[in-house]
């Protein structure tokens, strides 16, 4: 009996190593969703396909391996856009199933027809339709291929009739993976080795291509007394067991890592595609290591540019580095860290009463989360405080919205990570304005039993945003939110929830928050006036702030602007 073309589409992404599939079953993906129940492949059932696409990136990205979303036609397909362009951003292997009206209705403006191909097609690694039932096998191949080899999302188009129609031959094509190592070539290794040895202020500047090489980076750092800074897709993968760290530079970075970059006269980018060309020092000779050699100088002019896999080629670069003992710029970058964080650490206490610290939040949390937890975090404050007080323990990952800037991403991704790693303890830090976007899929925990932990930065802003205006010398417009009691929205769900308002009550809560076997949301109400303060302050933000003073002074917002200058002198 042959099958059709939707059942050996399903029989290929097997074989790819597709374990979920997340979306909202509909018309046109009907024998999809019929051959995924006869499958090994699981149907993870939304609420939003937004929050599919994020938690779909989430497992991809967290477990290293290709997963599914599918949608149905017109609108179905469109509501994956927002978080297809994180997953894609993220690098996350992810495949959509983007399924379309019949063939004989294109082109005619039949009901829900869209053209997905210009819609997606410049947000991701791969996006195909498939035309013929005789492409379907081959081309589900390629697209599973291309997401994994190319580390983004690829989009296959499939119309109702191609996913019903009988399969006439049996296709031999399947995915491939190749993994190859790359290193330089030895003159590049020389290269790299001169600029290095005849450097005397070295710092290392890590990103998210250290992944796998922590050891050798640390060797490295210890032969060149060199301190490590890192961007903050790094955090998990350099800070931990790192005697050379020194933190983040940029907005959200410390003194410590913007000390490490701006005084160096010897830079070294190790996979790292950090974007802000003012957070690079002025006066230094710059070696940057990329695996993708498209990313060497496009953020900053750099004086040799190699690629290669960062563990391969420092185990290849290490022989030829002259070993030094003169601490002298590692002990003072590290003693400018230590002083940072010890800043930062000081507003992650209780507060006075009816006053919680979302510092503190984020810091109780983390003490008492497990030591492998997945912790994710909506864009915005909480993304701050999950990078600034959630310290790495080696075996715990941290993910946010950082190339995309998304909000509403972290429960929808603490989903994914949950289904990925079903064993581990999965926390989301949510914004107030981030959890009510998209807070329909708190169902989801509950209809697929995922027992994922969501502490709500409750301030009763879009506080990121208002920081944003008050920096440009703006009155804040438009970032109030009128919240109801999280913790009486999730109860009526089925979730365990509680609300906390009192510093008092912080610490106990959360212990029993985090016990619960089952789905858990915690509301806490934190302070509406606390300030991300970067590790500089330039005179234009100053001016800003200031013009923000004096124009709520004048506005009879006294009492505001007051609370919100005690804080910035308190950070």
């Amino acid at each position: 009996m042959s099958r059709n073309v939707a059942e050996s589409m399903v029989e290929v992404l097997e074989e790819a190593g597709a374990l979920h599939c997340y979306g909202i079953p509909g018309d046109t993906l009907n024998h999809f969703t019929d051959a995924l129940s006869r499958s090994s492949i699981s149907f993870v059932h939304m609420r939003h396909e937004e929050a599919g696409a994020f938690a779909a990136g989430a497992e991809a990205l967290l477990a290293d391996r290709l997963t599914l979303c599918a949608g149905s036609c017109g609108p179905g397909s469109l509501h994956f856009i927002n978080g297809i362009w994180e997953s894609n951003r993220n690098r996350a292997p992810v495949l959509l199933i983007a399924s379309q009206i019949a063939r004989d209705q294109l082109g005619f403006e039949f009901p829900q027809e869209v053209d997905f191909r210009t819609v997606y097609g410049a947000g991701t690694v791969f996006c195909e339709e498939i035309r013929t039932p005789e492409q379907a096998v081959r081309m589900t191949a390629m697209a599973a291929q291309a997401a994994v080899s190319r580390r983004g999302v690829a989009v296959l188009i499939v119309p109702a009739d191609v996913f019903a129609a009988k399969e006439a031959k049996k296709s031999a094509h399947r995915a491939h993976y190749a993994r190859p190592v790359v290193t330089p070539n030895a003159a590049e290794l020389k290269a790299m080795a001169e600029i290095l040895n005849a450097g005397h202020r070295i710092t290392i500047f890590g990103g998210s291509g250290c992944e796998d090489a922590h050891d050798q980076i640390v060797r490295l750092a210890d032969a060149l007394k060199a301190p490590v800074a890192r961007t903050s897709r790094a955090k998990d993968f350099l800070e931990h067991n790192n005697p050379f760290d020194v933190g983040m530079t940029g907005m959200i970075g410390a003194e410590g890592g913007m000390h490490a970059v701006s005084s160096c006269d010897t830079l070294l980018l190790l996979g790292c595609d950090f974007a802000w060309a003012q957070y690079y020092p002025d006066k230094a000779k710059i070696i940057q290591l990329d695996l993708d050699p498209v990313h060497l100088g496009r953020r900053h002019p750099i004086d040799l540019g190699v690629a290669g896999d960062v563990g391969a080629t420092l185990d290849a670069l290490l022989p030829l580095v002259s070993p030094r003992t003169d601490r002298t710029f590692l002990d003072a970058s590290l003693e400018v860290a230590h002083e940072a964080q010890a800043k930062l650490d000081e507003r992650a206490v209780p507060g006075k009463i009816g006053t919680i610290h979302p510092q503190y939040l984020a810091a109780t949390v983390a003490r008492h989360a497990a030591p492998d937890a997945i912790f994710t975090a909506d864009g915005g404050s909480p993304m701050v405080w999950i990078l600034r007080h959630v310290p790495s323990t080696g075996r715990n990952r941290t993910l946010t919205s950082l190339s995309h800037g998304t909000m509403a991403n972290a429960m929808p991704q603490a989903l994914g990570a949950q289904k990925a790693f079903p064993e581990r303890q999965v926390i989301s830090f949510s914004g107030d304005g981030g959890i009510a976007m998209l807070l329909g899929d708190l169902l989801t925990t509950i209809q697929e039993k995922l027992p994922i932990k969501v502490v709500v930065f409750n301030n009763s802003s879009l506080n990121f945003v208002e920081l944003e205006q008050k920096v440009e010398g703006l009155l804040d417009h438009y970032t109030n939110l009128v919240n109801p009691d999280f913790s009486q929205v999730a109860s009526s769900i089925g979730l365990w929830s509680r609300r906390v308002e009192n510093p008092d009550d912080l610490d106990g809560t959360v212990q029993e928050f985090l016990a619960v076997q089952g789905p858990a949301l915690l509301d806490v109400v934190t302070n509406e006036f606390e300030l991300v303060m970067p590790p500089d302050i330039h005179a234009g933000e100053v001016v800003g702030m200031s013009l923000y003073a004096a124009k709520g002074m004048l506005s009879g917002r006294a009492k505001e602007v007051v609370k919100m200058l005690g804080g910035a002198l308190r950070g």
